[in-house]
């Protein structure tokens, strides 16, 4: 009996205890007799292989070929499945036991994927992994500070005519002046004014927002250490700049971001915590289940921003609410839950503050052990942050670590739990992910500031708060996409209400959002 396509083909290898390379299963689909092929190659392949390899089949389909065999002669009247392969079999209408959701309802029916690999492109910019060369040393501290003044200073001194610190402290009283820098230090006056120090390469220089300016609202937005430019007048003794403009190195806005030439879908999800007690594998089961029917048949890219495990040890008392209490084992069940998504998508992942890498941002991609775990569909495995290409259009992918700063540190009009993507806004507005050094968000010195946003994405995808928001920033589409887990205890006691069981789906030619609800 055949194995009716691709999908059946990857489900019978998987309950055999293999994984298998795309084009090995495309190969097998494309067969006369799936299940007569499937056999032969399972007798050629070597005793200690763990993945059935396209030469694996070729070989046995050979050998078929000049001695072919009973079964093998038998053909099957219909035609052949579509060359592609797919992660799980679908599950028929009514089978699964579990409702569909509520934007699937009726759509169940098993789709047929025919996709174009010749179509997609997808490159990886900004992968650290490998390149880590920060040891803790001062020069490591001065190294990343300069990189971050030199490349975020050159998107602002060509709007002001910027002089250092030293210039501008010999300048006479009352001249014109114009600095870039980081920010040192934000305090108020007795008065009420804001007085903020700017820092470059030279040493630092003191600059004074009135209250009854209109950039005055704009000092609650700043954090220390990152790039400004300020431009006024000088005080009669030279010894402090009045504000006049104040510059970010912000998203120009007149962006227009990049679109894909043909109608193809990416799904941005994050924060899936297999291992807690709280991982919806319900929720999983039917996203799953929901990119094997037609309705998805667009959706070509997978791509998730961190947190593919709960880990452990990483809040007080994470024991007791833990469901695999081993970390390789978590991630073993991460990548079985990984098996059920159709083969054929191209998948890109990144890490987060839950999974097994160093918590210091950036982090650099698993190791090789967990690379070998998580190897369902040979997903791309990059840095946090870095930056994927797909067909065109540029996704900045950063776990999100510093939006808990960020909202912590400016009003809540301008960042909150409750719209995460207006946290994201203000990274875009910085062009920095994690701006501010020695707070909350653990960072490692580096040559290189592995964190600034040197190119406009067209898309930025966090994730880490566990809240689902997404909207436009100077037409950069910003998306923070939820969680697959429950609320924990943890979350809890610290008034955290997750949106669990949602994927953010986009249409890459027109970077319009729809949102599938699973939970």
């Amino acid at each position: 009996m055949p194995l009716e396509g691709p999908a059946r083909i990857v489900s019978e290898l998987t309950s055999r205890g293999y994984n298998a390379e795309r084009e090995a299963v495309t190969r097998l689909a494309a067969t006369d007799d799936n299940a007569a092929a499937l056999e032969r190659v399972l007798e050629e392949v070597p005793d200690d292989a763990l993945v059935v390899r396209t030469e694996h089949v070729d070989a046995a389909l050979t050998a078929t070929e000049s001695s072919p065999s009973p079964a093998a002669s038998s053909t099957d009247s219909s035609p052949p499945d579509p060359p592609v392969s797919t992660g799980a079999a679908s599950t028929p209408t009514g089978g699964s036991g579990v409702s569909s959701p509520v934007e699937t309802e009726g759509s169940t029916e098993a789709a047929n994927r025919s996709v174009d690999p010749e179509k997609r492109s997808l490159e990886i910019v900004g992968d650290m992994t490998g390149d880590s060369t920060g040891t803790g040393e001062y020069e490591d501290f001065v190294s990343v500070f300069r990189d971050r003044l030199d490349r975020l200073g050159s998107k602002l001194r060509g709007r002001v005519n910027h002089r250092p610190a030293t210039a501008i402290q010999n300048m006479p009283g009352g001249s014109e002046a114009a600095m870039v820098g980081l920010v040192n230090d934000v305090r108020s006056t007795a008065s009420g004014h804001w007085l903020i120090e700017l820092e470059d390469a030279t040493g630092t220089f003191p600059w004074l927002v009135m209250k009854d300016r209109e950039y005055a609202d704009l000092v609650n937005e700043l954090l220390c250490d990152e790039a400004l430019a300020m431009e006024g007048t000088l005080s009669d003794d030279a010894g402090i700049g009045f504000v006049d403009s104040m510059y970010f190195p912000d998203v120009p806005r007149t962006y227009e971001p990049s679109t894909a030439d043909r109608h193809v879908q990416a799904a941005l999800i994050s924060d899936v915590h297999v291992g807690s007690d709280e991982f919806m594998a319900e929720a999983w089961n039917r996203f799953a289940d929901w990119l094997h029917t037609a309705e998805a048949q667009h959706v070509e890219y997978l791509l998730i921003a961190g947190d593919m495990v709960e880990g452990v040890g990483v809040y007080p008392d994470q024991d007791d609410e833990l469901e695999i209490v081993d970390i390789y084992d978590q991630y073993e069940a991460f990548n079985e839950h990984l098996k059920q998504v159709p083969g054929d998508l191209e998948i890109v992942m990144i890490p987060g503050n839950h999974d097994a890498v160093r918590l210091a941002e950036p982090q650099p991609g698993f190791d090789e052990e967990l690379r070998e775990i998580m190897s369902a569909h040979d997903p791309r495995i990059v840095s946090n942050p870095s930056t994927v290409t797909i067909e065109g259009v540029s996704v900045l992918m950063y776990h999100g670590v510093s939006l808990d700063e960020v909202i912590a540190e400016l009003p809540e009009e301008k960042a909150s739990y409750d719209d995460p993507h207006k946290a994201m806004y203000q990274l875009l507005k910085k062009r920095h992910v994690a701006p501010q050094f020695g707070g909350h968000t653990r960072l490692a010195p580096e040559e290189e500031d592995y964190l600034v946003i040197d190119e406009v994405p067209d898309i930025f995808h966090t994730g880490h708060v566990h809240k689902l928001g997404f909207g436009k920033y100077h037409n950069v589409l910003a998306i923070n996409s939820g969680c697959w887990q429950a609320q924990t205890d943890f979350q809890k006691s610290v008034n955290i209400d997750p949106d669990s069981g949602y994927a953010p789906i986009v249409d890459l030619d027109t970077l319009d959002v729809t949102v599938q609800k699973f939970s």
